[in-house]
């Protein structure tokens, strides 16, 4: 079984290192019904500069200055399916949840759920968000995360 290290990954040939046949930095879903191209990507190790801006809502914002990006990595035909990588910078902000489960692979937060519990997340932890909770993160470290979303 191949993998990538930091220092092979280029974010134009990811996929394309020892014993992977994929020629696209991320693999496009094929017909409806397939799945997606196997592939791997080192997420601590992509590049702040490979993850593109995702400007907050300014209500969204409680505290801070917050930085937020991400690189989407695969997404169904339907749009319903979504895979990728997420970032943001220390901060407190507000938003209404996804059916989402992540993996953080860097960084820290404080997740107070309305109404519900309070989830402290850190490296290696997975967490599952339900769609429509309203939630506040206070990050405390700039957190990384690997996510899928169901919509």
């Amino acid at each position: 079984m191949a993998s990538t290290t930091p220092t092979d990954l280029d974010p134009k040939a990811v996929g394309t290192g020892p014993g992977s046949a994929a020629a696209e930095p991320f693999p496009a879903a094929g017909p409806a019904d397939a799945a997606p191209a196997s592939f791997v990507v080192n997420v601590p190790g992509l590049a702040d500069t490979d993850l593109e801006p995702e400007p907050l809502d300014p209500e969204q914002i409680v505290s801070g200055d917050p930085v937020v990006t991400g690189k989407v990595l695969w997404e169904s035909p339907d749009g319903r399916q979504i895979r990728g990588i997420w970032q943001i910078t220390p901060g407190v902000v507000t938003d209404t949840e996804a059916n989402e489960l992540f993996v953080v692979v860097g960084g820290r937060a404080t997740i107070e759920v309305e109404g519900g519990q309070v989830l402290e997340v850190g490296p290696g932890d997975a967490c599952v968000l339900r769609e429509g909770d309203r939630t506040r993160w206070t990050v405390h470290e700039t957190l990384r995360k690997a996510y899928h979303i169901s919509l």
